[in-house]
């Protein structure tokens, strides 16, 4: 196997890894209570998928 002669630079290390990027959610807001959400799934807020009722939630 081959090995490196010399060390790589810091700069050049770094070049490489100028597209490890977090991505941004992609969020959807909730028809029912307009609060962001994960879209195909149940709003956490209010429980409704769809337009129906699936989870009933306890207001605290």
């Amino acid at each position: 196997m081959a090995n490196p002669k010399r060390r790589h630079s810091r700069q050049r290390r770094d070049k490489r890894r100028t597209n490890w990027k977090i991505k941004s959610r992609g969020l959807s807001l909730c028809p029912q209570c307009k609060s962001a959400k994960l879209p195909h799934r149940v709003c956490p807020t209010c429980g409704f998928y769809k337009g129906k009722e699936v989870v009933s939630v306890a207001i605290a």
